[in-house]
């Protein structure tokens, strides 16, 4: 039995029908380097993708590697409550210096959904021991992603990932997300008022009073198709959940730690939110670990006496872990000792020139968009009234298969084809990404 055989007699693979993986066997990775992974047969491939979304610094990184190695010589873990050590203390800190203004305190899990599951439980606790019973309800962006968990499948808005478990979640508000690409009001991105925001009016008049906490994916929506909107629509959620005293949560697991050409997504608008949750990035792909970000004034609800019962009574068995620390301190050594962040929009803008310059003309290409080092290509059976392929055709996934036979690897959301590639990408190495990709999606294209 070789290692495919065996891989698919006892693995489950996340994500995935598995009944894919009888025309498509699992690829067996042996080693990676910088943007490259290695398969058994020696075959490479182009990490474009960065193993969703979270490799931010290319494959064994070898300061993250020599950071992680001294750190196990020292301790691998220990229990957090009560006890401490100076990887986390170290992390905490520059973590607070580097995020947006008022989130002053650190609270540690294992993943990005366990992040986003202690904001909505901070949320909901911080207003109850305020007296305010009424407000028991979460608010969300329509076709947000916010995890896997229970309480974030919840405020998540994917039908593909939710719908089946709909008895057995939290009940949601859900506001219609900016959609610049089938805007309603038929309006671009150069143009906008932000007349979408009248769907967050809307639910807020109307439930704006029960709402404990909104949670979004700041600019980018991610899961649905790399949707992307704009700073303006940010800053006026900051401005309504004020007015109705609305906890605001950032979700920047995905758009943390430079992807979006800042260290954060927020840093692009003079507003901050109330709780920002982190992950992917944070430890450069390296090691499971997660934080969730907030203010004096939400810690200071939960600060009293033991018999009070307000403490937040929330923990994970890996939180604060010594090596995730030591690799997330190495991230931020090398991103406040370099000018990687800086290059980023730089590098997504050429990604973006180049894709539409050698996919022009091509009738089934939608519209090509980028924020920072992400670029998607929206691929579409109509240009003219946008529509969508129907999703049994499987064309993103058509183009993944023929990518990996040219040695690159493209995940499609859907019929959306994107680069997210670590931030070490060169331009060469772009320029012979975009080449697969081309082939790949034209080959494609050119026989429907």
């Amino acid at each position: 039995m070789n290692l495919e055989q065996e891989d698919l007699k006892y693995i489950w693979h996340p994500c995935s029908q598995m009944k894919d993986y009888e025309e498509l066997s699992p690829i067996i990775i042996e080693k990676g380097r910088g943007i490259y992974l290695y398969d058994i047969y020696g075959k490479e491939y182009i990490d474009i993708i960065s193993s969703w979304w979270c490799n931010l610094l290319g494959h064994s990184n070898e300061y993250i590697n020599e950071c992680i190695k001294n750190q196990l010589d020292n301790i691998e873990h220990v229990i957090f409550a009560n006890f401490s050590h100076k990887q986390v203390i170290n992390l905490s800190k520059r973590l607070v210096s580097l995020s947006p203004s008022r989130l002053n305190k650190c609270f540690y899990s294992d993943n990005g959904s366990s992040s986003v599951e202690a904001a909505l439980k901070m949320s909901f606790q911080y207003y109850r021991q305020q007296g305010y019973i009424n407000k028991d309800n979460f608010m969300c962006l329509s076709s947000g992603y916010h995890g896997e968990t229970i309480g974030a499948l919840s405020v998540g808005s994917i039908g593909l990932y939710s719908s089946i478990y709909k008895p057995i979640l939290i009940n949601k508000i859900e506001i219609k997300a900016p959609d610049c690409y089938r805007c309603p009001f038929n309006k671009d991105r150069a143009d906008c008022n932000i007349e979408c925001f009248i769907y967050a009016e809307e639910q807020f008049e109307k439930y704006g009073d029960k709402t404990c906490a909104l949670i979004i994916e700041p600019l980018l929506q991610g899961a649905c198709g790399m949707r992307i909107y704009p700073h303006k629509y940010l800053e006026m959620l900051r401005n309504i959940c004020d007015h109705y005293g609305v906890l605001l949560i950032a979700d920047e697991i995905a758009t943390g730690f430079g992807r979006l050409g800042k260290m954060f997504a927020f840093d692009y608008v003079n507003v901050s939110p109330d709780i920002m949750c982190l992950s992917k990035g944070l430890t450069g792909g390296y090691v499971p670990m997660a934080v969730t970000l907030t203010t004096d004034e939400l810690y200071n609800a939960f600060y009293d006496d033991y018999n009070t019962f307000k403490a937040f009574m929330h923990s994970h068995t890996y939180s604060g872990n010594p090596v995730g620390a030591s690799a997330a301190n190495a991230v931020l050594d090398i991103l406040s000792t370099s000018n990687i962040i800086s290059t980023v929009s730089e590098k997504g803008e050429y990604i973006k020139d180049q894709l539409m310059y050698r996919l022009k003309g091509n009738k089934y290409i939608g519209e090509i968009r980028h924020i920072g080092i992400i670029c998607a290509i929206e691929i579409v059976e109509n240009k003219i009234t946008k529509k969508s392929f129907d999703y049994k055709k499987r064309i993103g996934y058509s183009i993944y298969k023929e990518a990996l036979k040219e040695g690159l690897l493209l995940r499609p959301l859907g019929d959306v084809i994107y680069f997210n590639p670590p931030l070490i990408i060169t331009k060469e190495e772009i320029d012979k990404a975009v080449d697969k990709a081309v082939l790949s999606i034209n080959k494609i294209l050119d026989n429907i």
